[in-house]
C-alpha cells in the first residue's frame, strides 16, 4: 500500500434481494483511501462504480489507479466491491456449483444487476454519511450503474462522472451488438494495418487448433473460437500491444504453441477472477422488452466476415456466446444459468426516461469517439435525454483514459460538473 493514502476497510451486511430485507443476506466490501496528510479533515465522498460487470473495485498503491491521486486531493475516496465481485459474497465457479439447480442459480443470479448495487450503494452511504449526498465516478459499467442510481435514488447523489459508460436507455441487446460488430471489425482491422505480419500468424495458428487437439494449462481445449475472444483487449489503450507481444511469442521453431502463449491464453480467456462478466452481460440490456436470446450469437450472422473461415481471420470483443459455457471450465457450472438467464422475459427496467429527463443531479460525461466497447451514438443519446448533462467527445484516449490520462480525464469532469469548464 502506498504510505501516502489511509485507508478503512469496511463490509456491509445487506438482503440479497432489496424487496425481501428480511430474507437471506450478502456482505458487501469497501475501501475507504484518503490522502494522509487530510485523512482527518472532513471530505466530500466520492464512490467509485468500477466497470465490469463483473469486475472488483481497484486496490490502490503508487499512482493507481491513475485517477486516484487527483480525486484524493479534494475527495475521501470508496472503493466498492460491488456485489458478487472480489471481497463481497464473490460469485465463482465454486459457489455456483453448489446451487441445487440451474433454476435456482438463475434466481440468485437476477439479483446482481444494477438495480441491486444501486440499493446496495444507498444503504452504504446512509451508514457512512446519514442525510448527506455524495459523488460518483463511473467508469464504463460503472456508468450505466450511475444513470441507475439516477433513476431510482438522486436524492443520494450531489453530482456524478461518467467516463466511456452512458448505455442507451431504450437500447435492446440486438441493437447494442448490431452496432458492436462493425466497431469490433473496424478495430480489429486498425489492428492488422498496424501490425501486419499478425494477420497471418493468428490465422496459422486458428488453422493448427482446428486441425489439432491443443489444450490449455485447466485442460480445456483451445480452440480457434476461443483465440478469437483475445480481441476483447483491442478496445484499451495499450490493447494492440498486448495482442501483437502476446503472439510475438506464441509459436516455436517447431510451430507449436509455446507454454508461455498457452497459459497466457488460458489467463486472458478464462473469466476465473470475473465470471459474472460473461453471466451478466446480456443481461445489461434486458429491460422488459423480452429475452435477449443470446443476441451477441444471433446478430453475428448477419456478418459474415466474422466467419471462422473468413481471410483475415476476425478477433471478437465484448460479446458472449453460448459456447463459452461449455468450453471454458471457469463457465461451466453457469451454463443452464445462463440459458435460463437468455429466455428470461421479465426483466425489471433499470432507467426511467421520465425521472432521467428531469435529473438535477449534475453529470459531467465523457464520451470516447472510437470506443469499442460502448458505443459512441448511443451515449450522446442518453446525453440528450439526461437532464442537468454535459458531455466531452474525445479521442484522445480508449476505454481506458480515466486511468490513462493521469488524472486529466477526472479533473476536467468535475470542472464541467461545477461549471467550470
Amino acid at each position: 500500500m502506498n504510505p501516502a493514502y489511509a485507508t478503512v476497510d469496511h463490509v456491509f451486511t445487506v438482503p440479497l434481494d432489496h424487496a425481501a430485507p428480511n430474507g437471506p443476506t450478502i456482505r458487501i466490501f469497501a475501501r475507504e483511501v484518503t490522502d494522509a496528510r487530510r485523512a482527518g479533515r472532513q471530505l466530500p465522498w466520492l464512490l467509485y462504480l468500477q466497470g465490469g460487470p463483473g469486475g472488483k473495485s481497484p486496490r490502490p498503491s503508487a499512482g493507481s489507479p491513475g485517477w486516484l491521486p487527483q480525486a484524493l486531493k479534494t475527495h475521501r475516496v470508496l472503493l466498492l466491491d460491488q456485489r458478487g465481485t472480489g471481497r463481497s459474497t464473490p460469485v465463482t465457479a465454486r459457489t455456483a456449483s453448489r446451487f441445487a439447480s440451474p433454476a435456482r442459480l438463475a434466481e440468485h443470479l437476477g439479483h446482481f444487476r444494477a438495480d441491486s448495487i444501486v440499493a446496495d450503494a444507498e444503504l452504504i452511504r446512509r451508514q457512512l454519511c446519514g442525510d448527506e449526498p455524495w459523488e460518483t465516478l463511473g467508469q464504463s459499467y460503472g456508468g450505466f450503474v450511475t444513470l441507475t442510481y439516477l433513476s431510482q435514488a438522486p436524492e443520494g447523489l450531489r453530482a456524478c462522472y461518467v467516463t466511456g459508460g452512458l448505455p442507451g436507455l431504450s437500447a435492446t441487446a440486438d441493437d447494442v451488438y448490431a452496432r458492436t460488430h462493425p466497431r469490433v471489425r473496424d478495430r480489429v482491422l486498425d489492428y492488422y494495418a498496424r501490425y501486419p505480419d499478425d494477420a497471418a500468424r493468428l490465422g496459422e495458428i486458428a488453422r493448427l487448433l482446428a486441425a489439432t487437439d491443443v489444450r490449455l494449462p485447466d485442460g480445456d481445449r483451445l480452440t480457434p473460437h476461443r483465440l478469437r475472444t483475445l480481441g476483447l483487449a483491442l478496445g484499451m489503450g495499450d490493447g494492440f500491444e498486448r495482442i501483437h507481444w502476446l503472439l510475438d511469442e506464441s509459436l516455436d521453431e517447431e510451430a507449436r504453441p509455446t507454454d508461455t502463449f498457452l497459459h497466457q491464453v488460458m489467463t486472458l480467456t478464462g473469466f476465473t477472477d470475473n465470471p459474472l462478466f460473461a453471466v451478466m452481460q446480456e443481461t445489461l440490456y434486458g429491460q422488459g422488452a423480452g429475452p435477449t436470446g443470446w443476441a451477441a450469437s444471433r446478430i453475428m450472422a448477419a456478418f459474415p466476415e466474422f466467419a471462422e473461415d473468413a481471410d483475415p481471420l476476425l478477433l471478437t470483443g465484448e460479446m458472449i456466446y453460448p459456447w463459452m459455457f461449455r468450453e471454458i471450465k471457469g463457465l461451466r457450472p453457469f451454463a443452464g444459468a445462463a440459458d435460463l438467464l437468455a429466455e428470461r422475459p421479465d426483466w425489471p427496467p433499470l432507467y426511467d426516461p421520465r425521472r432521467l429527463a428531469v435529473n438535477r443531479v449534475p453529470l459531467a460525461a465523457l464520451v470516447y469517439h472510437d470506443d469499442m466497447y460502448v458505443d459512441a451514438g448511443l451515449s450522446l443519446c442518453a446525453a440528450r435525454e439526461v437532464g442537468a448533462t454535459r458531455v466531452w467527445v474525445t479521442n484522445e484516449w480508449e476505454h481506458d483514459g480515466v486511468t490513462a490520462s493521469g488524472g486529466r480525464v477526472l479533473s476536467r469532469l468535475m470542472d464541467l460538473a461545477a461549471g467550470r469548464a
